[in-house]
């Protein structure tokens, strides 16, 4: 008897294999791993935010890219799209209990890289120097 939890008349092992290129773990991987995913998600964390609060705090990334990042993690149930009933509409976004329980590592990550940036530069410039 397969153990695992059945959704949409598909039962899926209660893990997941992101080493297994077949698995549904490493679609969702390459969604939170993003530069965009791990930036948006992280922060969405603190608050909800419009679409163009988000803009203005994710420095470089362009309103295509931002609005299909989000629609990725909307449909991936870590981000959820609020209309707020007004005229005209204001939509916000915000992180669903699914995403919360994710941000508190990647803020984890996110600090770890603020923390070794430095180092991680001056390793590439040995190793840049070393290679001409």
């Amino acid at each position: 008897m397969a153990v695992g939890k059945q959704l949409n008349g598909v039962t899926w092992p209660l893990t997941s294999d992101a080493f297994n290129s077949d698995c549904p773990a490493r679609e969702v991987l390459d969604h939170i791993t993003s530069r965009w995913g791990v930036l948006i998600l992280t922060a969405l964390s603190a608050r909800s935010l419009r679409f163009s609060e988000l803009h203005a705090v994710i420095g470089g990334i362009s309103e295509k890219m931002l609005s299909q990042t989000l629609r990725t993690l909307v449909r991936d149930g870590l981000v959820e799209r609020v209309v707020e009933p007004s005229t005209p509409p204001r939509v916000r976004y915000e992180i669903t209990a699914l995403g919360r329980g994710l941000t508190a590592s990647l803020q984890q990550l996110l600090d770890w890289i603020r923390r070794h940036t430095a180092e991680v530069v001056a390793a590439q410039r040995e190793y840049d120097r070393q290679e001409r």
